[in-house]
């Protein structure tokens, strides 16, 4: 029996047992080899490829937990600092899981982007929408679309920007989050929690530009006809990340 998993913006998925059925795209061979590689690496925190089924799909192991799903107001686990700190251990054992992985040549990434030494395939998207937390732990992230190759660096602001949160402050409030003078101390307490060792300065910055350059990436593929990039457009997603750009030209992340 299938069952539709709550939220997603994309056409969604459906769980049946203990596996996750969704539709194969263009990236999608991609991605498996990056899950293929990290179940070899013993990184536990992702879910497992099992194969194609007879309808076409995907089929990856369902990551126990309890997920965001549609809610508007985020469950109150997801602005602990518990799950933060244990964000910034995943992400760091995900790095050292990861920097191994070299991509099969012609790899396509739904981001676009190529591979070279010296950047690693990010999952750019483990926000709480696709984490699942089960007993009070994080039981990793699902919903790998959006892997592609980046920077550590840019990796961590984009991870640091959906948990510190450093969204836009009318954002994180509709999501229930509006302990905005804590923000400086949550993002040190990140950044220590996963071994940065440079100035946090620097992810401010990196934030910015992913924001800008992900703005301009829904636009742009709105007005090629992307349907996910339509929906994002019109629900503002592209303007509320412009407005969090200059609301960052204020963050003092030491402050």
């Amino acid at each position: 029996m299938e069952t539709r998993l709550d939220g997603g913006n994309d056409g969604g998925a459906v769980r049946m047992g203990a596996t996750v059925r969704r539709a194969v795209r263009a990236w999608t061979p991609a991605v498996h080899e990056l899950l293929r590689h990290l179940e070899r690496a013993g990184f536990a925190g992702a879910p497992r490829v099992l194969g194609i089924d007879d309808r076409g799909r995907e089929v990856l192991t369902y990551l126990e937990g309890e997920t965001l799903g549609s809610r508007q107001i985020w469950p109150e686990w997801t602005r602990t600092e518990n799950a933060l700190r244990q964000v910034a251990r995943w992400l760091r054992d995900y790095h050292e899981a990861v920097a191994g992985f070299v991509p099969p040549p012609g790899a396509a990434w739904r981001g676009g982007g190529r591979w070279r030494p010296g950047l690693i395939i990010a999952h750019n998207d483990a926000s709480p929408f696709n984490a699942a937390w089960h007993d009070g732990r994080l039981n990793g992230f699902f919903d790998w679309d959006f892997a592609a190759p980046a920077s550590v660096e840019s990796d961590v602001a984009w991870v640091a920007l959906s948990w510190v949160p450093l969204h836009s402050r009318h954002v994180a409030a509709s999501e229930g989050f509006t302990a905005f003078d804590a923000r400086p101390r949550r993002l040190r307490l990140f950044l220590s929690e996963y071994g940065w060792r440079g100035d946090p300065h620097v992810i401010v910055k990196e934030i910015q530009a992913r924001m800008t350059a992900r703005a301009l990436a829904i636009r742009r593929g709105a007005a090629a006809g992307d349907i996910l990039y339509t929906k994002l457009l019109r629900c503002g997603t592209a303007d509320d990340m412009d407005r969090a750009v200059r609301e960052l030209n204020d963050f003092c992340p030491v402050g």
